[in-house]
């Protein structure tokens, strides 16, 4: 038997990491500034990270959700504290796209309405109405199509608004991420999100806040939807909140009822997840990692913005954006080939950095270095 062979996959095997550096089979010592796609939060392999695992481990590593599983509430009370969502529900789950998908169950449920407000470059997951919702016509199947989706371009008061006044009364939820990730970096207003919040409060319609990607801290505040100054009544998480170890989530306002067998999951909340989780929210708090990302970030984005040769630097903390000319489309290969440093993409020809809330100041001033170094050397 063969893997399904649906990934572009680079020539690399990766077979240990600690911080922020990875290892490959040769030895070969790499810069992670991509964080495996925004999971890696806390460091690779953060000692207290891996020894709560381990200790769960030898305990016991899953039971279903038809017993107490203490460490769920344990896992609720620490986020929270930490989050600042003190009055929320948590219902876990297993990845980014089950997160938004039980999001928008929720809304519809809560709401007896069908009709879904997303958003032009939206990313939200491969799940059934998570990709629907997502704007990226090649990845849904035919069978995930439907009217229900409403796209409006990104950041457009004057279209939420008007949408809302024809179908606001049938709206059930609106979907939006406070950085769209995938879609390039692209930062949602402030203002924009207050109009989210005061036409779905109006209307009576559910504010989706998808953090997957944006959210745990990594844009300096724990939420980037926090910036607006309100309140979401869902909020998604997954990628950042296990570090590695598969887990997802929602938090629930508390106007949304639960009611027995509305939400349900087999893997969700087990034990080892659960401590997985609890381990990076301790660590987050112990060395004020949310903090330690908007510094570094703000350094790295003010040394980003003195290279001419880069355009339209952006982002929020440690997830950062840039464009490049066509001349220098060949960026992240040479820094992955040449100078060891893995980066991610977007099309067209946009870096995006998504390393570890822990990296170093050392760590981001190599990063500077060996990018002018990529640059001249693709202008030679």
């Amino acid at each position: 038997m063969e893997l399904f062979n649906v990934y572009p996959i680079n020539n690399i095997t990766i077979t240990r990491a600690m911080g922020s550096r990875v290892w490959d089979d040769l030895e070969t010592e790499y810069l992670d500034m991509y964080g495996g796609h925004a999971v890696i939060s806390i460091g690779h392999q953060h000692p207290h990270w891996v020894n709560s695992i381990k200790q769960q481990l030898d305990k016991i590593s899953f039971y279903s959700n038809s017993i107490k599983i203490p460490l769920q509430n344990v896992l609720a009370e620490k986020l929270g504290a930490v989050s600042g969502k003190k009055d929320f529900s948590l219902f876990l789950c297993n990845s980014g796209a089950e997160a938004n998908e039980n999001a928008l169950k929720l809304a519809s449920f809560h709401t007896g309405r069908k009709k879904i407000i997303a958003f032009k470059k939206s990313f939200h997951g491969r799940t059934s109405l998570a990709v629907a919702a997502t704007d990226n016509p090649s990845i849904i199947a035919p069978v995930n199509e439907t009217d229900n989706i409403i796209f409006l371009p990104f950041n457009d008061v004057e279209a939420l608004t008007h949408c809302f006044g024809e179908e606001g009364n049938n709206i059930a939820a609106v979907i939006v991420e406070g950085i769209q990730g995938v879609g390039g970096i692209h930062i949602a207003n402030n203002d924009f999100l207050q109009a989210i919040r005061k036409c779905c409060d109006e209307f009576g319609s559910i504010y989706i806040a998808d953090s997957v990607q944006c959210g745990y801290g990594r844009s300096g505040l724990f939420f980037s939807h926090d910036y607006a100054g309100v309140n979401a009544d869902i909020y998604t998480m997954a990628k950042g909140m296990g570090n590695g170890f598969p887990i997802g989530g929602i938090i629930i306002s508390p106007k949304i009822q639960a009611k027995h067998f509305m939400l349900g999951t087999t893997f969700g909340g087990n034990h080892l997840a659960c401590a997985a989780a609890i381990a990076v929210l301790e660590v987050i708090e112990e060395e004020q990692l949310i903090q330690h990302a908007k510094n570094i970030g703000d350094h790295l984005m003010n040394e980003l913005k003195a290279i001419p040769e880069i355009n339209n630097v952006r982002g929020l903390g440690l997830m950062i954006g840039f464009d490049v000319p066509d001349e220098l489309k060949q960026l992240k290969s040479i820094l992955l080939q040449e100078y060891k440093i893995f980066t991610g993409e977007a099309k067209p020809n946009v870096i995006r950095l998504l390393p570890s809330l822990a990296l170093t100041m050392e760590d981001a001033e190599i990063f500077i270095a060996s990018l002018k170094k990529a640059i001249a050397q693709l202008q030679s």
